[in-house]
Formats: structure tokens, C-alpha cells, sequence
């Protein structure tokens, strides 16, 4: 059956745009891959040749190159350092030994060494006296703790306070005179009461060398002053409750964890106050030639 639609609707329907034919594509003209109007926009979608703006040349930015002598330093290392703090003043101390004390000793023997000691009871004696209020003070400033750092360090198992009271009563009982403390042993007292005080750091370096080169040094010593004068006894003094290497481990730990928050300044300030802590140690330990 033939449409009824009027003419009119029909054409009006094809003047619609999606029924009208499509135009002629644009003509462009062809374009060289190798031409250099090709090449100079594909350098200018990069970036690569400056661009042209109002009548006026924009440079594109240029790469900044950071020469390798403007990078950071490596960061100094300090011997033993990788190890832990404890490891660092373990090196300090070793070379503050002679050379027949520790390999690592760089210090001229001074006077003659231990086997060649002559030492008394009665320098003995006031040897332990001395060392006795050094650890009363020691055990004294970790108890009242002036910095929390210090609590640390109580009931290590290291103490030696009532073992030398357990000595001193020994010798007494053998007929000995107990003297007092001397010069030496309240010089260094005084000092570490003071330090305390005021500098945490220095004040750890003594608690330091003190506990660990009794459990090293002090101890050949002590078996060394016995086999010459107290016909190999053996005193509290060189004897602890529980396994030693233990006991020096757990506080290595607890060294090594409070330095943890040290600035390297505060480190090296503990390190420097080794050869003072030799010097008053030393002092006290010449007490049994005397």
C-alpha cells in the first residue's frame, strides 16, 4: 500500500541531520614524516624548542643536574659503633691498657706488673676499704635514680657492696684492724656523687668500667694478691650469684638500649670520661702496694 505522508513531511524529515548525506572529508595537504615543520611541532609537543606567545619566545625549562660532589657526606662511623655503645667504650677503655694487658693496649707499662707485686694485708685492706664506698656510691645513686636512666642499672647482679662487707667482717674475725676510707677511695666517691648529678653520660661511662674490669682485670688481680698473701683464698669480693658472662650481658644490654637516645655529642662526652675513670681507679687499685 502506498504511504499517505504528505511530500512536505517527508522532505522535512530528511532535511533532519542525521538523515543528510555526509559532507566531504577536509582536504589536508600530505605531510613528510622527515619534513622539518613535522619534526619542529613534535619537538614543540615535547618541550624541546621554545614556544612562541604573544610575539615573544618561553624557553622550556632545562633538566637541573645536582653534581655528586653536592650530595651528603657518608656519616662518620666510631669504632665499634655498629656493635652497640657498650662496644664503642669497650675500644676506648682497651686502648687506655698497656700492651701486656690487652692487644689493643697503645699505654707504657708504668711500675711493674701484677705478678711482680709485693703487695701487704695492710695495703689490701685499705684497697678494699676504698673500692667498698666507690660501690656504697654506686649502688647508692642507682637507688635514688637523680635521672630515670639510672633505675636501669639496680639489682644487676653485679653489686658488690655486701660481698665486700662479708670480707672486711672476714678479716676482722682473722684479727685485722679495718681502717678507714682514704684519700683515694672518698676523692672518687665525692666525684661521682657530684657527676651524677649533672651529667647522666659521663656518670654511665664510670658505672661502666667500673663493674666490668672488676669482672676482667679485678679478678686476676685478686687471685694473684691470694695466692701471695691470703694462701689462695679466695674472697666474696671475686665470686657472684649466677653465671657472670650472663649477669655482664644483660647490662651490655641495658647500656646499649639507654645510649639508644643519645645525640652523638652526649656519646662522645661518656667516651671522654674514660681516662678519668682509669685515673681514679687506678688510684685506689695502687692502695695494696702501699
Amino acid at each position: 500500500m502506498a504511504s499517505m505522508t504528505p511530500v512536505s513531511q517527508s522532505q522535512s524529515v530528511l532535511d533532519k541531520p542525521q538523515f543528510k548525506s555526509p559532507a566531504p572529508h577536509a582536504s589536508f595537504p600530505p605531510i613528510s614524516l622527515r619534513s622539518p615543520s613535522f619534526r619542529f611541532r613534535a619537538l614543540r609537543r615535547h618541550g624541546s624548542v621554545p614556544a612562541r606567545r604573544g610575539g615573544v619566545l618561553e624557553m622550556a625549562p632545562k633538566s637541573v643536574v645536582v653534581s655528586a660532589t653536592t650530595a651528603e657526606k657518608p656519616k662518620k662511623r666510631y669504632p665499634g659503633e655498629a656493635k652497640g655503645f657498650v662496644e664503642e667504650m669497650r675500644f676506648v677503655a682497651m686502648k687506655l691498657h698497656t700492651r701486656d694487658q690487652a692487644k689493643e693496649g697503645e699505654k707504657e707499662p708504668q711500675g711493674q706488673p701484677v705478678a711482680k707485686w709485693e703487695p701487704s694485708i695492710d695495703g689490701y685492706l685499705r684497697f678494699l676499704v676504698d673500692s667498698k664506698l666507690v660501690y656504697d656510691t654506686l649502688e647508692g645513686i642507682v637507688q635514688k635514680a637523680a635521672f630515670d636512666s639510672y633505675s636501669e642499672f639496680r639489682n644487676t647482679g653485679l653489686e658488690r657492696s655486701e660481698k665486700l662487707t662479708k670480707d672486711l667482717e672476714w678479716f676482722k674475725e682473722q684479727g685485722h684492724t679495718i681502717p678507714e676510707p682514704s684519700s683515694p677511695g672518698v676523692t672518687y666517691a665525692l666525684y661521682l656523687e657530684e657527676l651524677s648529678e649533672k651529667d647522666p653520660q659521663a656518670f654511665i661511662c664510670h658505672f661502666y668500667n667500673i663493674y666490668f674490669a672488676h669482672s676482667a682485670g679485678g679478678r686476676m688481680i685478686g687471685k694473684k694478691v691470694a695466692e701471695k698473701i691470703l694462701d689462695k683464698k679466695e674472697l666474696e669480693f671475686y665470686k657472684w650469684d649466677g653465671e657472670l658472662s650472663q649477669l655482664l650481658q644483660n647490662v651490655r644490654e641495658k647500656l646499649n638500649k639507654v645510649a639508644e637516645g643519645w645525640t652523638r655529642e652526649e656519646k662522645n662526652r661518656c667516651l671522654e670520661e674514660t681516662e678519668k675513670s682509669f685515673k681514679y681507679s687506678g688510684d685506689i687499685l695502687r692502695l695494696i702496694l702501699s
